[in-house]
């Protein structure tokens, strides 16, 4: 018998498949169970290499030894008339078949049961339930961190070319589902610092790091980039192109293929990364422009603007410039950001975003900033959510997509679904600072504080003596009830940008809730300035200038909250009659959140009330109660919630549930603008006197001077008149 024959009769090659199909099992079990276990990477690796080693021992164990009904016995021994070999193989042959089932099932299980999109949704909602956790990186296999690309150029000011090249990389490969892209904000927080790669893998929750650099001269750019493994420092690719500047986009498409190819993820829609082509120099002056918008400034954004005119003028048909003009324009609309009155703005973004999507619908950012435009329109706000969802389809790592996606849910009232999003916001660019108040507004009205303040304490080394990091410190503490500290902060912010409405809002907020009524009327901003008139007593000032707003299309909320706490219902009901044609159109204006939307519906409820009007009466209770108890069913666990509550209760005639509702609110510390409740809210004024609600006064007044205490205030009393 051959040599040949004589291995297939002793089975070899059926030993030798079926150890390569076990081996290849084991080792994907290992692999997962060794990894759960948190087992460093040379286990793995020791492990396969105790396999290799065993597969010619184990052929030789095959050719020189045999099973038989007495045992194992040495095959030059055996008498080939009792060989039970045929039987044996057919045995094998029945082994190989069961494990090739069995790794079959794992191979459908981890490809189709265990998609990262399914565990990512599954680790949200995990950690959605555990309330009071802190988020943390999470680190998958498939996740990378683009750095900014170092300028070689001779010329300085060519950084926003090679940033430029970065965040195009970056969009790339963020639109492939399979792989986590940590977003441009947290990846750039690391420019200029020669931070240890483990550090920065950990910090942003990535396996891998791409870094390299630019050098442009002339119509010529060189382009150097290497992909790096965090845990080892291995670099597993790189690659220099030096090409023509018309090549750039093709050396984009290059490096981010090979990226996804080193990541082991197959692209089957070899079109879904490709860069938008363009002009060069209207690329150049996108670019440019990009890096303004991300400062965030008026002037910043102004500048963009310019840029992008110029970009459009070069190429027509550049859909990304349209797109970025559109999101420019609403962006100088905001209170942070500029002063173009919202009607105009909207107007003419409108315009510039219907263009990117007439010249490239399946283009992200002309999406999501149609999705940013309804978000702004007043009565039109639920428009928002489908253009957002789609870009998200298109690119899942869009940061501002996924910001404007969460904050129009939490205007619909998906309290759970938004903050779903924040969390995966965090989680990607934990340093986006435009998502930061959305997020921990979010948090704080589910009752998820460690979350809240987990955002502020990952982004604050790398924000340091910011006025906004102050702010957003000042409003968490609100939140926890800790006035006196918090003030600090929300004062340090105002002082350092004081013309900033959305800064002076939140510290107007301070200073009337720790009773500085004098200093409020001052720097708040006129909606509160209202408010302060009101409590000093100077009701015909506060008036005139709640009426001033109105005429400006300002402020409605602040008159309707003046009429509601002087008792003027006739006024108050003439004056929503003649601006909303029906509740509808108001609760369109003031989305029912766990806030002012409800107390302000409490108010309109009290006004129906006061005048007799029993239809819209319960039409306004109603919707108050639709509210109320969505947003608890949603999650919502605060104490703005609790007094709303409170003020339903009151106004169904439940004094006792009312009562109830201030003791939750107050056992989380929470402060009025007045500790003499009935005072600024006439509803209560039929509890004066109950000992449960006499005490929850004491309780606020006392926790109120502890906090003034702290800021060096004088105590105050109750004022017992009304």
């Amino acid at each position: 018998m051959s040599f040949f024959g004589e291995l297939k009769r002793r089975n070899v090659f059926r030993v030798g498949v079926a150890y390569v199909i076990i081996s290849w099992l084991l080792a994907q079990v290992a692999d997962l169970m060794l990894e759960n276990f948190g087992a460093p990477e040379w286990v793995i690796k020791s492990f396969l290499g105790f396999l290799f080693i065993g597969f010619p021992l184990a052929l030789f164990f095959a050719w020189a030894f045999e099973l038989t009904p007495d045992g194992v016995k040495k095959a030059k021994d055996i008498d080939l008339s009792k060989s039970i070999t045929k039987q044996t193989g057919r045995k094998l042959d029945r082994t190989i078949i069961a494990i090739l089932v069995l790794a079959l099932a794992y191979f459908a299980y981890d490809k189709f049961l265990l998609d990262p999109a399914v565990v990512e949704e599954q680790a949200v909602v995990k950690s959605e339930t555990i309330v009071g956790q802190e988020p943390e990186a999470q680190t998958t296999e498939k996740s990378i961190a683009v750095l900014p690309f170092v300028n070689m150029s001779s010329d300085p000011e060519q950084e926003y070319f090679s940033d430029g090249i970065s965040e195009e990389i970056l969009n790339a490969l963020a639109k492939v589902h399979e792989l986590k892209v940590a977003g441009r904000t947290s990846s750039f927080a690391f420019k200029g610092q020669n931070q240890d790669l483990r550090l920065i893998g950990e910090t942003l929750g990535v396996n891998h790091i791409l870094e390299g650099s630019v050098r442009k001269a002339g119509d010529r750019v060189r382009i150097t980039a290497q992909l790096i493994k965090v845990d080892n420092g291995f670099h597993m690719w790189s690659e220099s192109y030096d090409r023509e500047l018309t090549d750039v986009f093709a050396i984009q498409d290059e490096i981010a293929r090979a990226i996804l190819e080193q990541t082991k993820i197959q692209l089957l829609d070899v079109t879904s990364i490709a860069t938008t082509r363009a002009d060069t120099l209207a690329f150049d002056l996108y670019l440019l422009a990009k890096q303004k918008m991300h400062e965030r400034e008026k002037e910043s954004l102004e500048a963009a603007e310019a840029l992008l005119d110029k970009a459009i003028e070069a190429d027509p048909s550049f859909a990304p410039a349209y797109a970025q003009r559109g999101i420019a324009r609403i962006l100088l609309s905001k209170d942070n950001y500029g002063a173009i009155p919202e009607t105009e703005a909207l107007a003419a973004a409108k315009v510039w975003l219907d263009r990117a999507m007439e010249l490239d619908p399946g283009l992200a950012e002309s999406w999501a900033g149609l999705g940013f435009y309804w978000g702004e329109q007043t009565l039109e706000r639920d428009k928002a959510i489908e253009p957002l969802q789609r870009a998200l389809e298109i690119n899942p790592n869009l940061i501002n997509a996924n910001n404007w996606l969460a904050a129009a849910l939490g205007r619909q009232g998906e309290l759970r679904k938004a903050a779903r999003i924040y969390e995966h916001m965090v989680e990607v660019d934990p340093l986006y600072r435009p998502g930061f108040g959305n997020a921990i507004r979010a948090f704080n009205v589910m009752g998820q504080t460690a979350k809240a303040r987990a955002v502020i304490e990952r982004a604050r080394p790398f924000y340091p003596n910011d006025g906004f990091i102050d702010d957003l410190e000042g409003q968490q503490l609100l939140w926890e009830s800790r006035i006196a500290e918090g003030l600090i902060f929300a004062e340090a912010a105002w002082q350092r940008q004081p013309n900033n409405r959305a800064i002076r809002f939140n510290y107007g907020i301070y200073l009337l809730t720790s009773q500085q009524f004098e200093k409020a009327e001052k720097v708040a901003p006129d909606g509160w300035r209202v408010v302060a008139l009101s409590l000093l007593g100077r009701m015909e000032e506060a008036t005139i200038l709640a009426r001033e707003l109105v005429s400006r299309g300002e402020s409605f909320g602040a008159m309707v909250n003046l009429l509601g706490r002087s008792e003027q219902f006739e006024e108050l009901i003439e004056f929503l009659e003649s601006r909303w044609s029906d509740l509808d159109a108001w609760e369109a204006d003031f989305p029912s959140r766990a806030g002012f939307g409800n107390n302000l519906m409490a108010f309109i409820a009290h006004a129906y009330q006061s005048v007799g009007n029993e239809e819209k009466f319960d039409e306004a209770m109603t919707r108050l109660q639709t509210s109320l108890e969505h947003q608890r069913e949603q999650g919502a666990n605060n104490y703005l919630i609790m007094v709303s509550e409170a003020f339903y209760y009151m106004l169904r005639g439940n004094e006792d549930m009312a009562i109830s509702s201030l003791e939750q609110a107050a056992n989380q510390n929470w402060i009025g603008f007045n500790p003499r409740l009935a005072k600024g809210w006439p509803v209560f004024r039929p509890l004066e006197g109950h000992p449960r609600y006499e005490a929850v006064q004491q309780q606020i007044l006392d926790h109120l001077n502890r906090e003034r205490a702290m800021i060096e205030l004088d105590p105050i009393e109750l004022d017992r008149t009304l």
